[in-house]
């Protein structure tokens, strides 16, 4: 009872310190309680935060990385140091030790699906995709009917360059999910597009259409890789389309035509896509567009499609 008197009132202290900022003094204090109860978790979770507060992440991960251990020896894994250390180590970039707690905690709970995922996860982060497929693939066979975890399954096989089984694993998750199948499609779609996979984004994104031709955005993405295959009176082509589905829309989507062409360097056509969603709604924010556009115009060698 005496000690318990002793370590309320010593904590007491240092959460008042803390609260006014006083972080050196906070640290002090806890520091000599953590000597005269080095088992006391309260003590070392203030320890990590104030450590963290006053700019010393390592000593901060130090003692996370002690509560994460303690929390492994349990039979309930309650994983709060555990999700602290995930979310620090991918704020601060350090994936190494992404992977090293994301296996030791996988390796304790083998049978938790979200250590399994942020397992998976973590090996795509460090560019193991092999690691990660085998990880996702695991996952999926505990729970098969989940299409989020054929989705995570897929981005590791795109990753290690199995772009078929990629594609297979995004429909699996239009199968589970049949009201959702053009959505899943154009993830993957959008996966190819920023792998530069023109090709492959493209068919998928025709799928798409085909389970929903009255989706603008469809339009737009399929707008956007034909300005990246040099297709540019195609691209206005599907565009207008977007337009048609969704005339409310119309400036947005044409000032989005004229950013998708500017990227491609494409300005004679840029600045008619600008000044066309100008014209339609004249409060849109692209005069400065539309002057980039203009002026690059006038020094580039490409000529309008």
């Amino acid at each position: 009872m005496i000690q318990e008197k002793n370590i309320t009132k010593k904590l007491d202290r240092a959460d008042e310190l803390l609260d006014h900022g006083q972080l050196i003094d906070a640290i002090a204090c806890l520091q000599e309680l953590h000597e005269l109860y080095p088992d006391d978790e309260s003590v070392m979770l203030r320890l990590a935060w104030a450590y963290w507060d006053s700019g010393d992440k390592q000593r901060s991960i130090e003692y996370w990385e002690i509560l994460l251990d303690r929390e492994l020896q349990r039979k309930v894994f309650t994983g709060f140091a555990y999700d602290e250390l995930v979310r620090i180590y991918k704020q601060e970039g350090q994936i190494e030790s992404l992977v090293a707690i994301c296996e030791k905690a996988a390796r304790v709970q083998p049978e938790d699906v979200g250590l399994l995922k942020e397992l998976g996860t973590a090996y795509l982060l460090s560019g193991q995709s092999e690691k990660s497929c085998d990880a996702f693939k695991m996952l999926t066979s505990m729970e098969a009917d989940n299409p989020f975890f054929h989705c995570l399954l897929g981005q590791a096989l795109l990753a290690d360059g199995k772009n078929q089984e990629f594609e297979n694993a995004y429909r699996q998750a239009g199968i589970i999910d049949p009201d959702e199948a053009d959505r899943y499609l154009f993830q993957a779609a959008d996966l190819c597009m920023k792998k530069g996979l023109f090709n492959e984004a493209r068919e998928l994104l025709l799928n798409c259409l085909e389970l929903s031709p009255s989706n603008s955005l469809y339009y737009c993405s399929l707008g956007d890789i034909l300005v990246a295959t040099k297709k540019i009176p195609d691209a206005f082509v599907q565009y207008e389309k977007a337009c048609e589905y969704n005339p409310a829309h119309t400036a947005a989507y044409l000032n989005r035509l004229g950013i998708s062409l500017m990227k491609a360097e494409y300005f004679d056509n840029a600045v008619k896509a600008f000044e066309s969603a100008l014209s339609f709604d004249a409060s849109i924010p692209c005069r400065q567009n539309l002057e980039e556009a203009r002026q690059a115009s006038g020094r580039s060698k490409k000529t309008s499609v």
